[in-house]
């Protein structure tokens, strides 16, 4: 079972073309009061058991955390309970690339 990886350049592509896409941040609310990805969906890592039935499937979702680390076990963990790897991407180097490729406004921590 792989994950597929998008870079940052391909996702704000991706944002621009489409929005049947589900942007999911799984880091922790102190992160995510520094910076985020507008439209993302929040749900920390460790509370992805009980909202599985909030992530939807048979579309993109795009996982992203600080360096794409959590992000690829998340991914991995929705794979394990019956979500399509079809469907789902990490995010490159998480939003750390994105603020230093995408958004260099964006504070990094």
């Amino acid at each position: 079972m792989t994950i597929k990886e998008i870079t940052p350049t391909e996702l704000a592509q991706k944002l621009n073309q489409s929005d049947n896409i589900f942007l999911l941040d799984v880091r922790e609310a102190n992160e995510v009061a520094i910076c985020n990805i507008n439209g993302a969906t929040h749900i920390p890592m460790n509370l992805i058991p009980l909202y599985l039935d909030k992530i939807p499937d048979e579309i993109d979702i795009i996982i992203y955390c600080h360096h794409g680390i959590r992000s690829l076990n998340v991914a991995n963990y929705l794979a394990e309970n019956g979500f399509d790897t079809d469907y789902l991407y990490n995010l490159t180097g998480g939003i750390d690339a994105w603020a230093c490729i995408i958004d260099q406004q964006m504070p990094r921590y």
